[in-house]
């Protein structure tokens, strides 16, 4: 069962090449503290959201499909909400549904978005659990 995570792990890295955004997140996510960022739009209004963190002895993914993304004030300034699978393979597998939450500005002068979002998680599989921290902060290139 773990190969089959680490293959899918690995697809989902080599999607981060495509991205229309690529940085780090920084912060609690699934599998460690740091994590890549990459998200990839599906049009005006919604977008996928996905981070790989490497760290603490194992590897975790989160795929968050954000279904609301507006502007706040013209297109610098934009928030959104989400919910997606989150899986940290460790020394347990964990398998769970996140949501999220958070505010993204998009420097106008420079290629760089930065956000700050609030990401809680259902862990369900292996072990039943609620996690309420995931906070972070994303910081990443706009290509």
């Amino acid at each position: 069962m773990r190969k089959v995570f680490l293959v899918f792990a690995l697809i989902c890295a080599n999607q981060f090449v495509s991205a229309q955004e690529i940085g780090v997140r920084f912060g609690d996510v699934a599998g460690g503290d740091v994590a890549v960022d990459g998200v990839f739009s599906l049009g005006k209004f919604s977008r996928v959201h996905a981070d790989v963190s490497f760290g603490n002895g194992g590897v975790g993914i989160d795929a968050l499909w954000d279904f609301l993304y507006k502007p706040v004030d013209g297109e610098s300034l934009k928030w959104y909400v989400g919910a997606g699978p989150s899986v940290d393979i460790n020394d347990n597998f964990l398998l769970g549904a996140s949501g999220e939450i958070g505010l993204e500005y998009r420097f106008q002068e420079a290629p760089i978005a930065i956000g700050l979002d609030w990401r809680p998680t259902l862990w369900i599989v292996e072990e039943t659990d609620f996690h309420a921290g995931g906070f972070g902060l994303n910081v990443r290139y706009v290509f």
